[in-house]
Formats: C-alpha cells, structure tokens, sequence
C-alpha cells in the first residue's frame, strides 16, 4: 500500500471512531468480556394525542468487582448496555440511570418512588452511592435532548459503588422518556403545546458483590 493510500486509510478510521463516539450519549472505557449477560427489552408508550414513544434496551450485562472500600461494607458493579428511544413526533428528553437497593427486593419497584429517590448525580466513570440497609436510591445521568425524533445512550464498564451496605446489594437500569410536541423543561417544569408521554423501561435487577 502506498503511503498516500494508508494516510488515507488512517484518516477513514480514525472518522469512523469519532462518528461512533459522537453516537452515544455516554461512552466510558470498554472491557467487560467477562460480565453476566441481561436480558435485553423494549416498550411501547402512545399517548393520548396519538405521540408513540419506543425505548429498548440491548446488550446489557453486570461484572461484579472488588470495591474499593475494601471494609466489608461495599459492593461494586460495572454496568454496560445501550439503550434507544424513538419518537414518533415532537420532541423530548432521554435519560439512563440506575436504581440501587441495600437489602432490598428491588424486583417490583417502578413508579412511584418520588419517597425514596435520593439526590441524582451524573453518571461518570464511576459513582459512588452512600446506601444504608433498607435505603432505595436513583442514580441517573444528564438527559439527552431528542430533538430530532430519537437518541442512543452507550453505558460501557460504568463502575457502580455501594459504601456503607453491610448486606445484599442489587441494582436495575431505568430508562426514563418525556416526550410532546412542544416539549420544554424550562425552570424544571414541564410544559407541553399537548398532552405529553412520560415513560420508562425497566432492566432486570443484578447483584453487586
């Protein structure tokens, strides 16, 4: 091969890097070969002004690991998966997150769990949750503006640490979609020129070590 020629083969791939990267809503290191595979899901929302919001969930899996801590009472998870929403019309937000449970049969929780949601940092590398037994909390990234209709969020060997558990930890993504033609989240109320789609796609939970 020429020089020119693998000149331009480098530009090409290092593009296609970027495009992929620029895909996702959260891309952190890979590297999870080893993690124990979930079930992948979707759902289907239709609002009452016909808006159709559909999210799913693939390829994700949980690795347990060492925590940190190392005091008997951590327990730590890396996380993985790629999550999509598709609108039908309008617009709205897209956000990934986690629900993580100290002691606590987390199989059944979904809505309504405004009593038990603590304060909601943004996903990073890593995130350390202060969990005391029989405490829930919801642990979610920025949102993602779905101005165009649709979105993807890649989560890769995100590191989930649970400090202060002295017992059984588990932990479930959540994907939560706001969506309305019109839709606006101004002064951190939600507004909307119609009726607006508030839905969310639940994984299955798994343990932390």
């Amino acid at each position: 091969m020429s020089k020119k020629a693998t000149t331009i083969a480098r530009r090409a791939a290092a593009v296609a890097a970027v495009s992929a990267v620029g895909a996702a809503g959260l891309m952190i290191s890979a590297g999870d070969a080893d993690a124990a595979r979930l079930p992948s899901g979707s759902k289907t929302s239709t609002g009452i002004d016909g808006q159709v919001v559909k999210i799913k969930r693939s390829g994700e899996s949980a690795r347990g690991l060492h925590s940190v801590a190392n005091n008997g009472a951590g327990r730590s998870a890396a996380v993985s998966g790629t999550y999509k929403a598709t609108l039908s019309k309008g617009t709205g937000t897209m956000t990934v997150g986690y629900l993580v449970g100290c002691q606590i049969d987390i199989t059944g929780l979904e809505g309504g769990l405004s009593g038990t949601i603590g304060t909601s940092p943004s996903l990073s590398g890593s995130l350390s949750v202060p969990l005391k037994p029989g405490e829930v909390k919801f642990v979610k990234g920025d949102s993602l503006s779905l101005k165009k209709g649709k979105g993807t969020v890649m989560v890769d060997s995100f590191n989930i640490n649970v400090e202060q558990c002295g017992g059984y930890a588990s932990a479930r993504s959540v994907v939560q979609v706001l969506a309305a033609d019109g839709f606006s989240t101004e002064d951190d109320a939600i507004s909307a020129d119609s009726g607006y789609v508030q839905s969310s796609l639940y994984g299955k939970p798994f343990s932390l070590n």
